[in-house]
């Protein structure tokens, strides 16, 4: 997502062209100049300047920026960072992969969701019901990505910010869950799968939830969500979202916040893959994965619940641009499927394992329609052995 970096220079001026008036604004650019020029005027809202580029043509002729614009008003040439502007066809390119894996998104994750609430027969246990909160926030985040587009489009003031509050609202809400998802691992490390919390997951739930939108009803309150603009080389091709206007605002509170929860998760992460090599030690462990031959599902699964696929966006930067670009736009635009695959496979190899004449009683007993995680599928090894008989 691009923003204006810095304005080179804002005057008004006007000369009668025809039987129309036109705005004119020459400026020769300097050495020290970095960027890509463009025209924008005040539309007049707001008691700051609000820039757009409706009306406006850029002619650069040399070191000369000339704007001719169709109306009387303050222009100003505005530079866009030369490192956030990416070619007209990969931004179509990237559209076209994020607008088929938010939709395939959105279907799996929606299957998920039926197969809880309206197929599943038994009770879901903690490691269930917290996921199946990742995957509603998932998917109402893959929801507004797609439809924001389509509310920019409308170029109503109102509607495009309370688009992009919600967007924002749902991507920190997903972040949170990825950290709650992580604690919830590293909880269930520490006690051996019994966590004895009062009301644990109405607890996790409300911390989960409601942390964001403190954040999100303070930046709309300060009015600091609007349209924005994502700019190509061929300005015709540049497209508008609904999106937070303040660069500083944006890079506090994504960027930082985002930071501290991979770092969280990663952690997490290389604890829970320990714990799983650290399984595969133990004959009976060792049968049971090649059994199941679920070992890279349970990772790609870790990967997608713990958001660590997000962690690409910051390597976005010099000749690493483009291709983090399309790794991050892949990778995340297809979340919702990799969490259905994992969702089924877990599922049904639980199903599998509880069908083959197991202990009823044992932690890896599970139902078909009850979902079980690698955490939850084999005895804890750091706890000692029970006494045999």
């Amino acid at each position: 997502m691009a923003d204006l970096a810095a304005s080179i220079n804002g005057s008004s001026a006007a000369l009668s062209a025809g039987e129309g008036v036109t705005g004119i604004l020459v400026k020769e650019t300097q050495p020290e100049d970095k960027g890509i020029p463009r025209c924008h005027s005040w539309n007049g809202e707001g008691s700051r300047p609000n820039w757009t580029e409706d009306g406006c043509l850029t002619v650069n002729n040399g070191s000369n920026i000339t704007c001719q614009c169709s109306h009387l008003t303050f222009f100003a040439i505005l530079l866009t960072p030369l490192n956030e502007t990416i070619s007209s066809s990969d931004l179509s390119n990237l559209t076209i992969i994020t607008q088929v894996g938010c939709g395939l998104s959105i279907f799996f994750l929606s299957i998920v969701l039926f197969m809880h609430f309206l197929i599943r027969k038994t009770k879901a246990t903690k490691t269930t019901r917290i996921l199946i909160h990742l995957v509603s926030a998932m998917l109402l985040l893959n929801f507004t990505f797609l439809i924001n587009n389509f509310v920019a489009k409308l170029k109503s003031s109102v509607g495009c910010k309370i688009m992009a509050a919600l967007m924002h609202y749902f991507m920190l809400a997903t972040f949170t869950w990825f950290a709650a998802q992580a604690f919830h691992i590293c909880l269930q490390l520490y006690t051996g799968g019994q966590i004895a919390v009062h009301r644990y997951i109405l607890k996790v739930s409300i911390t989960s939830w409601l942390t964001p939108s403190v954040v999100g009803i303070v930046l709309l309150i300060i009015g600091k969500y609007g349209e924005q603009i994502i700019y190509t080389d061929d300005p015709a091709d540049n497209v508008a979202m609904c999106w937070i206007t303040d660069n500083e605002v944006h890079y506090i509170v994504n960027i930082g916040y985002y930071s501290l929860v991979f770092l969280f998760t990663f952690i997490s992460f290389i604890i829970t893959l320990s714990w799983l090599f650290c399984l595969r030690r133990t004959k009976a462990a060792t049968q049971q994965v090649n059994r199941n031959g679920r070992s890279i599902v349970t990772i790609m699964g870790l990967c997608c619940m713990l958001g660590i696929t997000w962690g690409f966006a910051f390597f976005a930067y010099g000749i690493l641009l483009i291709p983090s670009y399309y790794i991050f736009t892949v990778l995340n635009s297809f979340q919702g499927f990799f969490l259905f695959i994992y969702y089924y496979k877990t599922s049904h190899s639980g199903g599998t394992n509880s069908g083959r004449g197991g202990d009823k009683n044992s932690a890896s007993t599970s139902s078909v329609s009850t979902l079980k995680t690698g955490l939850d599928l084999f005895e804890n090894p750091y706890c000692d052995p029970p006494n045999k008989k």
